[in-house]
């Protein structure tokens, strides 16, 4: 019945009849638009006979887009003062947006960065980018202080793509150059950071705040299209799917399980604590007696780490892919304590103490954490992603900790106490490393030996053997693993005593030569792929 009260009769059979689920008129357009922002180059599609090579292009790529994404969480920092001005608000309320960033940063490494072992990682990827630059528009023209604020955390909470990147390329890189490729991934972070802090800082004396926030808009926007471009489609690493919830728990099975990550976890969090309490009473120290030097120089404090950046792929190379990363964990803690001693005790008299401190900690910091990385990798290959979520969650917890720390111990004892709180943090660090040795397989002790040199050469940390890697398996070690499981299944339902020997029999019909020098070399197979 219309509203006119006419009665409309329904359609004839022979009359074609409107379908209930076609969609509305706009949505052929969005279609395409899904179809265009999900759609793979072929030069980028998986194929399992010829995966793409991990290449140093593909590695310093996710460092640039890993280093100017997280630099999203730091353009703030330098320019609260000018916020709260344009804002017309205190400082106290402009104070909250770093803080906001940082907890939705922690709420993406521990809800979205697990996902990255469930979902293909070029669209997980690709996508969470291209949200995170069309909010940051609203970053760019809102004059709300509250919407801006609420706008800081979404756009936190998907800035976690650097934190997906690095399992990635543990996944990739082969492990005797691990230890590398993740730590120029890391130095393009480190990057990231420091020009995010100097260059907003710099911009903000001569251009608006927003100019800042529109070049940070072109960055993303840049990202995704070199990501869209050149990014490998890698298939995911439990394609069977997993339970969500199940997976989020499951991280603290791993730990439970694993006492090298709960080793690397502790220290990394007493580690990074020792970061964040130096950073964040540098100000103070440099600001006031005998220094008095204005926030351009303090700002350019920051240039310093440039130093660390260069210097720790060329150690990792030397040093950390040669020799077990438990070596270069203790030779990053003593550079830190270090630095950290010289920075404490000279600070108050010469200026050479904290650029001291800024030089060696940023090193010594990445050394072991690089180190650390490359050693929990190599562990549950299926779940690196929840592995670096546990790592990042303790690191993140260190850095809050040297926070309230440093500022807490500075307020009542000075530049001298808050160093002497850092060293020791460092203390700890280099204590919970000595309590677990390189081959121990349990939780405390140094059982199977002192020695630092690998006796695995093609593994990361020594001893886990990682042959079979993404991609890296081929079509005839899929027939050989294949072969091996259907003559043990065939050998059990016809319950045979000794299933390997009916397989050793099997595979002298097989092959038509019963020679033992081809029997091994088979053998030798079947056990490289079991390994």
């Amino acid at each position: 019945m219309t509203p006119n009260g006419k009665t409309i009769s329904p359609p004839s059979p022979i009359s074609p009849q409107p379908s209930l689920s076609k969609p509305p008129l706009s949505s052929p357009l969005w279609r395409n638009i899904y179809n265009t922002l999900t759609w793979t180059p072929p030069r980028c599609r998986w194929d399992p006979s010829s995966p793409p090579q991990f290449s140093i292009q593909l590695n310093i790529l996710f460092a640039f887009a890993g280093g100017f994404t997280v630099a999203n969480l730091y353009y703030s920092h330098p320019i609260l003062n000018i916020l709260a001005r344009d804002f017309d608000v205190p400082y106290e309320k402009v104070s909250q947006i770093p803080t906001v960033m940082q907890a939705g940063y922690a709420a993406g490494l521990l809800f979205l960065c697990p996902l990255g072992d469930l979902l293909p990682r070029r669209k997980f990827v690709v996508g969470l980018v291209l949200f995170t630059a069309t909010v940051w528009i609203g970053l760019c023209i809102t004059t709300s202080l509250p919407l801006f604020t609420a706008l800081s955390f979404i756009t936190a909470i998907t800035t976690v793509t650097p934190q997906l990147m690095l399992p990635l390329v543990g996944d990739l890189a082969p492990p005797t150059r691990r230890a590398t490729a993740l730590s120029i991934v890391v130095s393009g972070f480190m990057l990231g950071i420091l020009v995010a802090r100097v260059l907003s800082g710099i911009m903000t004396n001569y251009v608006p705040w927003r100019s800042v926030y529109w070049m940070a808009l072109g960055l993303q926007y840049t990202i995704f299209g070199l990501l869209w471009a050149f990014m490998p489609d890698y298939p995911s690493t439990n394609p069977g799917g997993l339970n969500y919830f199940k997976m989020l728990w499951s991280i603290l099975i791993i730990l439970r399980k694993n006492p090298i990550l709960v080793q690397a976890c502790v220290t990394g969090l007493f580690t990074s604590s020792t970061f964040t309490c130096f950073w964040t009473t540098l100000t103070f120290l440099l600001a006031g007696s005998p220094y008095h030097y204005p926030p351009l120089t303090i700002g350019l404090f920051g240039l310093i780490g440039i130093g660390g950046m260069i210097f720790g792929p060329i150690y990792a190379r030397t040093v950390t892919d040669r020799f077990v990363p438990h070596l270069s964990v203790l030779v990053g803690e003593a550079v830190c304590l270090l630095g950290i001693c010289l920075g404490t005790y000279l600070g108050p008299f010469t200026v050479a103490g904290p650029v001291l401190q800024a030089l060696l900690l940023d090193f010594g910091m990445q050394t072991a954490q690089i180190a650390n990385r490359s050693a929990i990798y190599a562990i549950e290959p299926k779940a690196r992603n929840r592995v670096n979520t546990a790592f990042m969650v303790f690191t993140f917890c260190g850095q809050l900790l040297g926070t309230a720390a440093g500022n807490h111990v500075y307020a009542r004892k000075g530049w001298i106490g808050s160093g002497s709180a850092a060293v020791g943090f460092i203390g700890c660090a280099i204590l919970v490393m000595c309590v677990r040795g390189p081959w121990e397989k349990g939780w405390v002790g140094w059982r199977g030996g002192w020695s630092m040199v690998k006796r695995d050469k093609n593994s990361a940390d020594g001893r886990t053997s990682e042959g079979v890697r993404l991609g890296e398996r081929g079509d005839a070690d899929v027939e050989m693993g294949e072969r091996r499981e259907g003559c043990v299944e065939m050998a059990a339902e016809e319950e045979h005593e000794s299933p390997l020997r009916d397989q050793k029999s099997m595979k002298r019909a097989r092959l038509g030569d019963g020679s033992s020098d081809e029997e091994k070399g088979v053998g030798d197979e079947i056990k490289a792929v079991k390994m």
